[in-house]
């Protein structure tokens, strides 16, 4: 006997319909689904019957609970979508004001450490995932979605499909990455593990792709392993890329493109750490003593 499916309620099934009319990514939903739910369990009552007030009284407890401004943020614009959207009452979050969140800067590896963190990989996967993390600066939702024909060793090339903002590009191969990604692929085909156009970073399962998640738990351990005190996650490999790219004096408009950011602001955030670049600088008082 299978247990029966809670029934989900019109107002819910209606903000689903909404959200996959316009076609929102799976995680963004979760998001919205999540913010409207924190505000009827705040409320005590369907979200629908909200008040301004209420709106007001809202933030303000997401505030005194030391909610971060980037999950703040986020609340807001779920719940922006689901007044706006879905109940055709836009005016009730106009007051819901955005918060300002902290610029911090990235941490970035050096070369040498960027090196030693890849070599302690625990095996050949993660040590090939890791290589194209630091050698294309790709996301590492990017890197768990790349199938085997995303490989051009031709043009020197990985496609990129559908990254963030929906957005396909390429990413560019040295030799040296490419002759890691083709020893990765004689390894996982003789195993068996590589499907004809597969995943290229299978899981257990070759036909489920690796996670996000096994890929930070493995660069963690690398991390470890190489003894490298900074906090590293797998988009510090990305960081790491942009910044040595950088300091070798190559240009920010071509590192936007191959990030694949939409804002050049977002890009420039590499300039506060390109040490290299720090040190071309002359201030104005070295000059006068010159």
């Amino acid at each position: 006997m299978t247990p029966s499916t809670p029934a989900v309620s019109p107002l819910r099934q209606r903000l689903l319909d909404d959200m996959r009319m316009r076609k929102l990514g799976p995680k963004t939903q979760s998001a919205y689904i999540r913010a409207v739910r924190y505000l009827a369990s705040f409320l005590q009552r369907s979200p629908d019957t909200a008040t301004e007030e209420d709106l007001r009284r809202f933030q303000l407890h997401l505030v005194d609970r030391g909610v971060s401004p980037i999950t703040l943020n986020a609340t807001i614009t779920g719940l922006k979508f689901f007044f706006d959207v879905t109940l055709n009452r836009g005016e009730l979050v106009e007051r819901m004001s955005y918060v300002h969140v902290p610029q911090k800067l990235p941490v970035v590896l050096s070369r040498d450490e960027a090196a030693r963190l890849i070599a302690a990989a625990t095996n050949l996967k993660y040590h090939t995932a890791l290589s194209i993390a630091y050698g294309t600066g790709l996301r590492v939702s990017e890197i768990v979605a790349l199938k085997v024909g995303d490989i051009d060793s031709e043009r020197m090339t990985l496609r990129v499909e559908q990254g963030k903002g929906r957005k396909d590009r390429y990413a560019m191969l040295s030799p040296v990455l490419l002759e890691r990604l083709r020893a990765w692929w004689r390894y996982a085909n003789s195993m068996g593990k590589m499907l004809p156009n597969g995943w290229l970073f299978p899981g257990q399962n070759p036909v489920d792709p690796l996670t996000a998640r096994q890929l930070n738990r493995a660069v963690h351990d690398a991390a470890e392993a190489a003894k490298i005190d900074k906090r590293v996650t797998m988009h510090t490999l990305r960081h790491s890329f942009a910044t040595h790219l950088l300091e070798q004096k190559v240009d920010i408009r071509v590192i936007q493109v191959m990030l694949g950011h939409k804002k050049l602001e977002t890009t420039s955030v590499y300039t506060h750490v390109a040490t290299e670049v720090l040190r071309d600088v002359v201030s104005p008082l070295e000059k006068l003593s010159a």
